[in-house]
This record gives structure tokens, C-alpha cells and sequence, in this order.
């Protein structure tokens, strides 16, 4: 799979703390901590925070969250104030959890979910990976060979986007499935959609490792900064 030209890399501004979890990180615990930080970052009281990790197996409930798209609750069942259904997190996946400061970067939530998706459809593109919005479905897709056999191809998800706003602040972030068991989806119908499956970096060919992820990502940080006037 050929890689595509990466950007120059970018400096984390000062003002933001770029974190990256050495071990996976309770659900529980990594939401309290967040939820703190983004107390302390509304009141001036801390930098903003860019927080890579990954969980112990998980399924959380959004907003509009539907108890019918829990098949097989195999995995603790955690009700979350961001927006969306139900989503698994698990070894192998990287989450972002993104905690800025929206009074200073721009009030336009619709602007900072779709910068926030450009951001890691950039990522993806930088490792050979091919991903875009789908009207009217949320998340991040990708091609993949047609589950039916045909000679087609159909679409999956290999990413999610779940946000949460409070006091013009930022919470929760982003999920890109790397090198998950994605059987681990079948318990849920992932964000409510049963018509379409889920895939990842490993099984369609791409980069798997969170180091070569977290680089790319971290190449990209100025532009989602600059996106639509985040920066």
C-alpha cells in the first residue's frame, strides 16, 4: 500500500498538552479524568489536551443511545453524555479525546465536528488509507471487498466521531479501529446502523501500529488547528 507525501510536522503549541497513554486506560477512569480537565480548561485553570490512549473492552451509549442495538451486551454497558448510539472501545483501537477551548478557537460546534473529521481522514490518507464522510451516516468510511462476493466493493466504518460541548468546551473525540477483534462489534449494532459493517487498518491492509498512527496524527495537528479557524 503506498504512502502518501506526509506534511511538514508541526510543534504542539505550548498551550496544549499532547498526551499518549502507555497502557490501556479504564473507561471509567479516563471519563473522570477528562471530565475534570475540561472543568479546569473552562476556567483557566489548565491547558487545553489532546489525549491518545485505548480501553478495556467497552460498549458506551451516546445520547440516542437505543437499548434494541444491544445484541449481546458481552463487554460492561456505560451511558456517556457525548452524541451518538452505542460504540465498542478495545485494545487496538486508538481513541482521541480532544478538550479545547471553543471561546477562543470559534462557537461553531458544526465546524469543529467537521474539522474533527477531516482530521482523521487526512491521517488515514497520509497511510495509504482511503476514508471519507457518508451523507447521512456518521463516522468515518472506507472501502472494502463486497461481503456478498460479488466483484464490487461496499462501505465500512473504521472510524468514530462522538462529541460533547460543555461551557464551549470539547469532550470525548474520536475512535479509529487499527488492529481491533471486531467481533467485539457484534454485540451492538455499531452507532445504530445494521446495514453496514465495521472494518480496520489490519484487515484491509494499512498500517496497524499506534506509533506509525500517532505520528501521522500528530503531522496533521496544524491543519485541523487552522481548519475553519480552530487555530
Amino acid at each position: 500500500m503506498r504512502l502518501h507525501h506526509f506534511p511538514e510536522v508541526t510543534m504542539i503549541p505550548d498551550s496544549i498538552e499532547w498526551r499518549v497513554a502507555p497502557a490501556p486506560v479504564p473507561y471509567a477512569e479516563a471519563l473522570a479524568e477528562m471530565e475534570a480537565r475540561a472543568t479546569a480548561v473552562a476556567n483557566g485553570e489548565a491547558r487545553e489536551l489532546i489525549w491518545l490512549l485505548e480501553h478495556p473492552p467497552v460498549y458506551t451509549g451516546g445520547t440516542s443511545a437505543d437499548p434494541a442495538d444491544l445484541r449481546d451486551p458481552r463487554f460492561p454497558v456505560v451511558q456517556t453524555g457525548r452524541g451518538g448510539r452505542y460504540t465498542y472501545h478495545g485494545p487496538g483501537q486508538r481513541i482521541g479525546y480532544v478538550v479545547l477551548d471553543l471561546n477562543k478557537r470559534g462557537r461553531d460546534v458544526r465546524r469543529y465536528v467537521h474539522a474533527l473529521e477531516g482530521w482523521v481522514i487526512d491521517t488515514l490518507g497520509d497511510l495509504g488509507i482511503a476514508a471519507f464522510r457518508a451523507d447521512g451516516r456518521v463516522g468515518i468510511w472506507t472501502h472494502v471487498p463486497d461481503p456478498l462476493g460479488s466483484d464490487g466493493v461496499a462501505e465500512a466504518k473504521i472510524g468514530a466521531i462522538g462529541v460533547r460541548i460543555r461551557r464551549w468546551v470539547t469532550l470525548h473525540g474520536f475512535s479509529v479501529n487499527l488492529a481491533p477483534n471486531l467481533s467485539h462489534f457484534d454485540g451492538i449494532v455499531p452507532c445504530g446502523l445494521a446495514d453496514f459493517g465495521v472494518t480496520s487498518a489490519e484487515r484491509i491492509g494499512g498500517p496497524a501500529d499506534f506509533g506509525t498512527f500517532d505520528a501521522a496524527l500528530a503531522r496533521r495537528f496544524g491543519a485541523f488547528l487552522d481548519t475553519h479557524s480552530l487555530g
